[in-house]
């Protein structure tokens, strides 16, 4: 006997629904563990990293804490899987002041450390930091105007190198008293020294607990010239950074 049943068909809004659902999750799952989008708002990071930068932040690499969840949850304490940053890694972190706001710097200094800067000169534990001159870089404000800025090469103590903006001679965070790295935390620069609030500033950033970086900035996916938006998208041929879209963060 032949059956005439035929299979039922799904609603098309309920399909709809559920790959909505299931995308929304992956999504979630995705930037909680693997992969946070993030976008440069400040200069004080250049010429490492440009505003207008888009770039890809990886969770894992220093494992999970209660800031590496959307909202940043008081579920538990400490970090789980962690693993310490090494010199020199660009690190997104939240501000400790209010556990609220994304930071972008360099870890210059791990727990334990004496960080000073002497004339402009980083110093780590006593020792000055390898820097070689390396000409100028032109500081693209917009508006068509350009800035020459001098230009180092730094060299940290296990190997790691990139280039620093000095601005100014003499410039107001240019000589410091000695910061002691305490028990887990670690002190964060930015590339572009002398317009760069990060730990120098106790008051404002200072020292930065393990606990609260979100990961390491890992490749540039996308990136738009300064006073650009990055969603004007009939736009793009003009004001995209070619050269910087899937480039690496070092």
């Amino acid at each position: 006997m032949t059956s005439t049943t035929e299979p039922k068909k799904e609603g098309g809004l309920g399909e709809t629904v559920r790959v909505v659902i299931h995308a929304f999750l992956i999504a979630i799952i995705i930037r909680t563990f693997l992969f946070q989008p993030f976008n440069i708002p400040s200069g004080s990071m250049k010429e490492t990293l440009l505003v207008g930068d888009y770039l890809f932040v990886s969770k894992f690499s220093y494992g999970y804490s209660r800031f590496s969840l959307p909202l940043s949850p008081p579920l538990f304490d400490g970090r789980i899987f962690g693993s310490q940053p090494n010199r020199g890694d660009v690190v997104v972190f939240k501000l400790p002041r209010d556990e609220e706001t994304d930071y972008i710097k360099r870890v210059i200094g791990l727990p334990g450390d004496q960080i000073q800067m002497i004339a402009g000169v980083l110093h780590i534990n006593g020792q000055a930091v390898q820097r070689e001159p390396a000409g100028t870089w032109d500081d693209d404000e917009g508006g068509g105007n350009v800035q020459k800025v001098k230009r180092w090469r730094e060299t940290l103590p296990n190997g790691v190198s990139y280039y620093t903006l000095d601005l100014v001679d003499n410039g107001f965070y240019d000589n410091t008293p000695v910061y002691t790295v305490p028990p887990g935390h670690f002190f964060m620069m930015g590339d572009n020294r002398d317009n760069s609030t990060d730990s120098r500033v106790l008051s404002q950033v200072g020292y930065v607990p393990y606990e609260n970086l979100i990961g390491r900035a890992q490749m540039i996916f996308f990136s738009v010239h300064e006073g650009d938006a990055a969603w004007q998208f009939w736009k793009w041929p003009w004001t995209v950074r070619w050269d910087r879209l899937f480039t690496f963060v070092r």
